[in-house]
């Protein structure tokens, strides 16, 4: 029997089982779903499936510096207890060499590459599953590459609950870079400098602004200049060249770059379970979790 992408999409949706170990199940039982359940069962392989319905949005980020490649990933887990597990770690350190090495597009391509070690990325992460007890999940990850002339600014703040990887050109100081990353953790901005911002986006804010300035009952022949006026801090707050920097509020990060003889190319800021459904669970409760595995 032909076994189709569907029917390995389907096994993998009812046992949490990697897209190879499901293609080889419907091998060996010839296409039956049931039996081919069994099979994963059987070679212990669908013990992560229970997990596939929880919520991981605790964790990790990560960052691998590798002379003029660097790659940046989060990596979830339901508790914290487990992102601090030694396995956990190590799992996570191999999901970045993978990464680094393999350059994939996409979650969906790192997950069915091969590792080192034989398996599927995908049967990597559910095997520390089974081990560890936890549904795991590689969220998203970006690979960045410089020039000799230029540095990465890698920064983990709490441990990696934030990372961020910044690329600055025009110098090899990986300090000053390491500066802007520290910045970017501490303030969130959206944009290198004013030319990103879309112009969709930079109407909408005049539009806001302008409401604004209306109902507080400002005369219309001062809303412009003063709508322009507050254009000027939203770029602050989303352009990290604008932003007064951290280390020295009385200069903005984009002069302390230029001062160094250098420019922000781009950065990637990760914060762990950012945008994601959070746990409910107290202290109390996870540290019971925890006992009853």
């Amino acid at each position: 029997m032909a076994i189709t992408a569907q029917m390995v999409k389907e096994l993998r949706e009812k046992t949490g089982a990697g897209m190879m170990d499901c293609k080889k199940a419907l091998t060996e039982t010839g296409g039956d779903m049931e039996k081919a359940i069994d099979f994963l069962r059987e070679k212990g392989i669908a013990k992560a499936a229970n997990k596939s319905d929880r919520i991981a949005a605790e964790g990790t980020t990560f960052i691998q510096v590798e002379g003029n490649e660097a790659v940046i990933l989060e990596v979830n887990s339901e508790t914290d207890f487990v992102a601090k597990n030694e396995g956990f770690q190590v799992l996570v350190k191999e999901l970045a060499t993978h990464l680094l090495k393999q350059k994939p597009a996409t979650i969906e391509d790192a997950l069915a590459q091969t590792m080192d070690n034989g398996a599927t990325v995908d049967a990597h992460i559910n095997a520390a599953i089974s081990k560890i007890g936890e549904k795991i999940s590689l969220r998203r990850f970006e690979v960045k590459t410089k020039t000799d002339n230029d540095a990465f600014g890698a920064y983990l703040h709490m441990g990696g609950r934030i990372g961020v990887l910044s690329v600055l050109e025009g110098t090899t100081d990986a300090t000053v870079a390491k500066d802007v990353s520290m910045h970017i953790a501490a303030l969130n901005p959206k944009y290198v400098s004013r030319d990103e911002v879309s112009q969709e986006e930079v109407e909408h804010e005049r539009e806001v602004l302008t409401q604004q300035a209306l109902n507080e009952g400002k005369p219309e022949k001062i809303v412009v200049k003063m709508v322009e006026g507050r254009l000027g801090k939203y770029f602050e707050d989303v352009c990290v060249n604008d932003q007064a920097f951290v280390k020295n509020p009385d200069q903005k990060v984009g002069q302390y770059v230029k001062a160094n003889g250098a420019t922000i190319r781009d950065f990637v800021r990760y914060e762990v379970g950012e945008g994601m459904e959070k746990r409910e669970d107290n202290f109390a409760e996870e540290v019971m979790n925890q006992v009853k595995k």
